[in-house]
């Protein structure tokens, strides 16, 4: 059965307030499955139960996140000279080490119910690839997975030539997912100087804007990610 995954664009807004948000949603959804589990301990099916899927689109301003696995040292920057650019930081409970999100990046945040998708969080994080391995061959960009690294590069074989156009992280609950991807597409790429981008040394970042030697329309962008994510996961987005 097709699933309607709930869509918002909640524009610019502050990383905290947008985790408070998915962590506002993900509880729901795990209350409602903890509540079945007690009164179902067969564990009967639960494609039937209310839960909510969402994926929500924000463009954040300038911060630095460090998921629960990370190393704060490959934050380089000192934190006066943080905070005098702007920067916030925080050290966040997904996955994945440091990462720099900002404007003109492409953050998506899905919260899905994978028990109503697929229970396999492999699965989840490649499909997540492809949806954006598919945007950026709209542009005749060839996008690509690197061995034992999640995320979407370009030239992933190419000694010195690896750089990544979208990082992802993630955090998996009762089968509920939260946080995800985020994809430079016109991205000032001078901040992730002062970090150690996902924890991975002698590689390097790159925008959908270097790549093609223009800036692209940001809404474009989101239309065929939106488009693409129907596609790869099956579902119908509506807006919320």
């Amino acid at each position: 059965m097709q699933q309607q995954v709930l869509f918002e664009d909640l524009g610019v807004k502050q990383y905290k307030a947008v985790w408070d948000y998915q962590e506002t949603l993900l509880k729901k959804n795990a209350d409602i499955k903890l509540l079945f589990r007690y009164n179902n301990p067969e564990k009967e099916p639960v494609l039937a139960l209310p839960t909510s899927h969402h994926l929500l689109f924000v463009e954040h301003p300038p911060v630095y996140t460090l998921g629960k696995n990370g190393k704060p040292e490959h934050v380089l920057i000192s934190e006066e000279d943080r905070v005098e650019k702007g920067i916030e930081y925080f050290q966040i409970n997904r996955g994945g080490d440091i990462t720099f999100h900002g404007p003109q990046q492409l953050v998506g945040y899905p919260i899905l119910d994978l028990e109503k998708f697929k229970t396999d969080l492999g699965w989840y994080l490649r499909s997540l690839e492809e949806v954006i391995i598919l945007t950026l061959a709209e542009y005749g960009i060839k996008g690509e997975r690197s061995f034992g690294e999640t995320g979407v590069w370009i030239d992933a074989h190419l000694k010195g030539k690896e750089r990544k156009i979208c990082a992802m992280g993630i955090k998996c609950s009762r089968w509920i997912t939260m946080h995800g991807f985020a994809f430079n597409v016109n991205t000032d790429l001078d901040y992730f100087k002062y970090i150690v981008p996902c924890g991975i040394e002698n590689k390097t970042v790159t925008s959908l804007e270097k790549e093609l030697g223009h800036s692209v329309p940001f809404d474009e962008v989101k239309y065929k990610v939106k488009k693409n994510f129907e596609k790869i996961f099956d579902c119908k987005l509506q807006l919320n």
